[in-house]
């Protein structure tokens, strides 16, 4: 299998003041591709909000910084409206409806991680925007506009016309957003940095594991995930999924070294990683990780539920 396995950076797609989302290319990351798995990042400065979206892809959520509030509308269901945090982990199930809001003075920074099987492109997260200037209804006519909404054509000019932002708007003023429920959690959200411990070595780190049980909807994603922490020099030994699925790596903090061992006991990849890269073990290779003095974290998804 002669693929480049690098870690590799996001690129900026779009944004302005308010923030920006970033996303890993097929180009760059060609496992991306040959695995379905799409990757991306949202970043929001203060008072920014990203505007509501549904995406082809179904997607977990990791929240890598600050805190804010995840508007989240499944399908024939009431809107849940959720308070997220750093180390906070959510399933976003195909066909979802998302709307992200920062108020704090800290960037809220989200990890998207995702199947792209059914996706427009594989290897590429496609978002279709309610509004803004790439909105869904920019598209139609203002007389279809009009008849879905029962509007008259000035105003549906207004609301359609008026929203030159795309993807991330910042808001000012005094603005009205429905306030975050604390029973909206359960079932959506689950914190990683504060849930139980399925591996808990002294000396050597910490794992938590997101499934069917702790975090349902991560079945109707179809992915699971998991959230480890290497203290300074520790090692993860090698080891593979025997279930054929694949490995998608996002370092969170610190740096470390990785070997990854594929056919015929050959190393395909030998690197340094730090925060910020993402990396992919395909299916039934060997992953091997050992932590830098300052200690090694990061959040992986694995292409099955269980």
């Amino acid at each position: 299998m002669d693929i480049d396995l690098s870690p590799q950076l996001p690129k900026k797609v779009y944004g302005a003041n308010g923030g920006s989302y970033y996303a890993w290319s097929p180009s760059d990351l060609p496992m991306l591709h040959q695995g379905n798995i799409g990757a991306a990042k949202l970043a929001l400065n203060k008072n920014a909000f990203a505007l509501p979206r549904y995406s082809d892809s179904s997607k977990v959520a990791y929240v890598l910084q600050g805190s804010g509030v995840a508007g989240i509308v499944l399908p024939e269901s009431e809107e849940k409206v959720v308070a997220i945090k750093k180390g906070d982990a959510l399933a976003l199930p195909f066909g979802v409806v998302t709307w992200w809001y920062n108020k704090e003075e800290t960037e809220l920074v989200v990890l998207f991680l995702g199947d792209t099987s059914k996706a427009h492109k594989a290897g590429e997260f496609t978002d279709f925007f309610l509004t803004g200037s790439n909105g869904i209804f920019t598209g139609f006519s203002t007389e279809f506009v009009g008849r879905a909404w029962d509007l008259e054509e000035s105003h549906v000019k207004t609301l359609v016309g008026n929203n030159p932002a795309k993807g991330i708007v910042q808001l000012e003023g005094n603005i009205s957003l429905p306030d975050p429920k604390p029973e909206h959690r359960n079932g959506m959200a689950l914190n990683c940095e504060e849930a139980p411990l399925d591996v808990d070595i002294k000396g050597g780190g910490r794992v938590v594991v997101l499934n069917t049980k702790n975090l349902p909807l991560v079945g109707e994603v179809g992915l699971g995930a998991d959230l480890v922490r290497l203290d300074g020099r520790a090692m993860c030994s090698p080891g593979f999924s025997c279930d054929s699925a694949l490995q998608v790596t996002y370092i969170v903090r610190g740096s470390g070294r990785v070997q990854v061992v594929g056919v015929d006991g050959r190393r395909v990849l030998e690197t340094t990683v730090k925060a910020g890269n993402l990396f992919i073990v395909p299916r039934f290779f060997v992953v091997s990780k050992i932590a830098d003095p300052d200690g090694l974290e990061w959040f992986s998804i694995i292409t099955t539920p269980k």
